[in-house]
This record gives C-alpha cells, structure tokens and sequence, in this order.
C-alpha cells in the first residue's frame, strides 16, 4: 500500500464567535493518497473542521463549486455562504469561516461553553483564514486531486 503526500501550510484564524476576534494560527496541512481511503487532507487539531469540510462535504468532485463561490465573492459586496450536510463555510473577501451545524443548535449542550469562548475553537465546531489562504488551499486540493 503505498500513500502519496503534499505537505503544505499557511496562516489560519481561530474565530473566537464570542468576542468576534480572530486568532492567527499557522496552519500545517497533509495531502495524503491512499489506495483504501482515497484522498484525504490531514491537519492539525486547531483547524479540524476545515479537514472535515474539504474531506466530507467537498472531495474533489465538488471542487469546481467552491472555485465558482470564490470567482463569485471576488465580485460580491455580501458574503456568500455555501451550506453543507454537517459544516457551512461563509466566504467574503477578506475571509473565510468555517461553522459547525452544531454551534447553531438551540440545545443544553452548548450551555457547557458559556464559561469558555474558546471552548467553540478548541472542540473544532469553527474556525477561519483569510480569503487568500483559502484560496491557496483551494488550489492545492484542486492540484492535488487531479494529479496522478
């Protein structure tokens, strides 16, 4: 079994949705091929929901969709927001957001973070990076994902 990587990184925020801050955190990503599990992106704790969302709601086939959303908010005022099964991303220019389903749900779990603002970032239900960042991820993927 062989397995195929592409190491990259760049800078990413942690969203902190309590205070509205960003936290600026450096971003180690892995492209890893597979035979078994196929394409994957491994990547650090902090941004787990960022891997989730390229891995689970994205994959390659839905690359060229999120290429047209960033074509799209190039030239957009408002943010544009692409809903997914589980993770919703909120792209405008100068941003990327990754929210979890879960950090809108009107439940007694989420009264646990009360006490913690980053208690959201560290259990990966959000997280950030700037729109070019994103871009240069994007890229990647799209790069990796089409190669032999």
């Amino acid at each position: 079994m062989a397995l195929f990587c592409f190491l990259a990184s760049a800078a990413i925020y942690v969203y902190n949705c309590a205070t509205n801050d960003l936290k600026a955190i450096r971003m180690e990503y892995q492209f890893i091929r597979d035979p078994i599990s196929g394409l994957r992106i491994k990547i650090s704790s902090e941004h787990a929901i960022i891997g989730r969302w390229l891995n689970e709601e994205i994959g390659k086939d839905k690359i060229a969709m999120v290429q047209a959303l960033i074509a799209s908010v190039s030239s957009s005022f408002e943010p544009l927001t692409l809903k997914g099964q589980e993770i919703d991303l909120i792209l405008t220019k100068d941003e990327a957001l990754f929210e979890a389903h879960a950090l809108h749900q009107d439940s007694e779990d989420l009264m646990a973070y009360q006490d913690d603002d980053l208690m959201l970032e560290e259990n990966g239900l959000s997280s950030g990076c700037g729109f070019e960042d994103f871009i240069d991820l994007i890229n990647s993927w799209h790069e990796f994902t089409t190669s032999r």
